[in-house]
């Protein structure tokens, strides 16, 4: 996909000065790419003819295709599966809130991070996501349901802060008043603790939500089921997350997937609660997704109960987080790896 679905409007001016177009134009053009969504030059009903052959010949458009579509039947919740134009599969979620519409897009084809509970990274990392490649998730997403997206979380497959030049760039987009115009408090980035992004994107003071996949209280026990970890260790991640908190005063949310017999004793409730006692955050638990290729099992209700206890006591903000599209292979990458393993079946790959 020709990244000038990615360009902002001052780099759109200067396509419009190197094809011998006023720079008026630009504006016009992002209208049509980022707020009224269309990708087809001979839709551009303002722009003369003789502009869109040049767009056509010099910078043609290429969007993703939906491959699947899957729509819980409990909540509504639906994953889409899309094919870029060099073939790959990616995944999104659309969820649905009494607050409005979130998608959740993945930011990479795979993920190099490894992290043991996660369908993405089983196959490892195929490529970066390009900018246009991730708006085309939302605004694919936005033309199937005819409604609005509200809130944008970048936690599907891939760690967005492993090129944080593409991200931020798509929070700039996505922000836009000419474009969809998504404020940044409403953007969610998730990143498993890359600590010189985290230190990196605190520079840049956006007001978007950082949440940091943390999953044990232990530097050993994270080591066991996130690699990462064997880079940075826990101390290291939250005082990154304390600079982050003290340059944009926004708070951080930690994710931690329970994980039976693994890291949801009681004690393990005390050690996060002991841990994160006094920090600006919240903390999200995650009941665990079944994966075929991963041994894990999620805590039980009770179990879940008795950890959301432990650190409301220690006066931490805690939320659990609810369960969504059970039937429609819920665990992040698990749809486009059934997907990709039927293609393979089938000779397709």
């Amino acid at each position: 996909m020709n990244e000038i679905i990615g360009m902002d409007i001052t780099e759109l001016e200067g396509v419009m000065q190197l094809i011998g177009e006023p720079k008026y134009r630009a504006k016009q053009l992002f209208s049509w790419f980022h707020n009224k969504l269309i990708w087809d030059y001979n839709q551009m009903s303002n722009l003369s003819i003789g502009l869109r052959k040049k767009l056509v010949s010099s910078y043609e458009i290429a969007p993703i295709k939906m491959a699947d579509k899957l729509v819980s039947s409990i909540d509504s919740t639906t994953k889409y599966l899309f094919e870029l134009e060099d073939g790959n599969i990616i995944e999104s979620v659309l969820m649905k809130y009494k607050h409005g519409n979130s998608v959740c897009i993945s930011t990479q084809v795979g993920c190099r991070m490894g992290c043991k509970f996660c369908a993405s990274t089983i196959d490892g990392l195929v490529r970066n996501l390009t900018v246009a490649e991730m708006l085309a998730q939302v605004y694919s997403i936005a033309l199937d349901t005819k409604e609005r997206v509200s809130n944008v979380v970048l936690m599907g497959s891939g760690e967005p802060l492993e090129r944080l030049d593409i991200t931020t760039k798509f929070i700039k987009l996505i922000n836009m008043e000419e474009g969809q115009n998504i404020g940044t408090r409403h953007i969610t980035v998730s990143t498993c603790g890359l600590v010189n992004s985290i230190l990196e994107l605190a520079q840049l003071k956006l007001q978007i939500t950082l949440a940091i996949s943390l999953h044990a209280a232990c530097d050993d026990r994270r080591k066991q089921i996130m690699p990462i970890a064997k880079k940075y260790n826990i101390a290291q991640v939250l005082d990154a997350c304390n600079v982050y908190t003290d340059i944009t005063s926004r708070r951080v949310s930690f994710e931690y997937a329970l994980i039976q017999n693994n890291n949801d004793s009681l004690e393990d409730a005390h050690a996060l609660g002991r841990l994160l006692k006094g920090m600006l955050c919240h903390v999200n638990l995650i009941p665990v997704n079944t994966v075929n290729e991963s041994r894990f099992i999620c805590t039980t209700d009770e179990g879940i109960r008795k950890f959301y206890e432990v650190l409301k006591s220690y006066n931490i903000e805690t939320t659990v987080r609810r369960t969504l599209g059970q039937d429609i292979d819920a665990a992040c990458g698990q749809l486009r790896r059934r997907y990709l393993l039927e293609a393979k079946d089938r000779g397709e790959c």
